[in-house]
């Protein structure tokens, strides 16, 4: 798999090649002790790569500096033409495959274990942020996690930023992932002209207490209106507060 080390804003690099570029400290000091910032996985979207993904960010950097950001490339190189070719340079990635409907997945479980692995042993993180494909896996690991199938040797997940994501349609995996409410803090993204609309509010409603963010654009990480910009502060900001006092 294709990851990056622990950087506080990382370039993204194949995961089986670990290397790291450190733009600012990951740590802070905080009563004479060196404290690690909160550290989010972000993932991309399909046949995209986290280069792209951290330039998408970009729009919200400035309500992300109290965080450390990771941003990997999937583990298979895309399998077809990228929607960012000739805008955004190559290679592009994706996670794992599927067919037309959406309901036959492909490489799936070898993806979630290798990202599982890549967690384990670079982590611990905090937080999921995840874009389309990105986030679909994202919300399927934090299912897993809540019911005992993956990341066991890793904390719980305490929140999850989702745009544009999707839930998934077949049941062997919502009947596991999905057999409960997870309790994960999360905000949701979701588009008014997007075409994974139906899903992704199908995946808002999989969570207890989701907080749902809906905006005018299509199947994009949106750029922020004034309010939808304090929701996502004031949100973070209740992260930042529970991390702190360890909720």
């Amino acid at each position: 798999m294709r990851l990056v080390g622990t950087v506080s804003i990382c370039i993204s690099v194949p995961i089986n090649e670990p290397i790291s570029l450190a733009i600012e400290s990951p740590k802070r000091k905080m009563e004479g002790q060196i404290v690690r910032k909160p550290k989010i996985l972000c993932l991309h979207g399909f046949r995209t790569s986290g280069a792209f993904l951290k330039k998408q960010i970009r729009k919200w950097e400035s309500l992300f500096t109290e965080f450390d950001l990771d941003f990997p490339n999937g583990k298979y190189p895309a399998g077809g033409k990228s929607e960012i070719e000739g805008f955004f340079p190559p290679p592009y990635y994706e996670w794992f495959q599927f067919e037309k409907d959406f309901t036959v997945y492909i490489n799936l479980e070898e993806c979630i274990s290798d990202l599982c692995e890549y967690m384990t042993a670079n982590g611990p993180f905090d937080g999921l942020l995840g874009f389309s494909q990105g986030a679909t896996l994202s919300g399927l690991l934090l299912g897993y996690q809540a019911q005992g199938k993956v990341l066991k040797d890793h904390p719980p997940i305490k929140f999850f930023i989702s745009i544009s994501a999707g839930k998934f349609k077949t049941a062997s995996v919502c009947d596991i992932a999905h057999k409960d409410p997870i309790k994960t803090k999360s905000v949701h993204f979701i588009g008014d002209q997007d075409w994974l609309k139906p899903r992704s509010e199908a995946l808002a409603d999989a969570f207890d207490k989701p907080l749902v963010i809906r905006h005018p654009q299509g199947h994009t990480v949106p750029r922020l209106d004034e309010a939808s910009t304090t929701q996502l502060r004031n949100w973070i900001a209740e992260v930042l507060a529970q991390l702190k006092v360890g909720v």
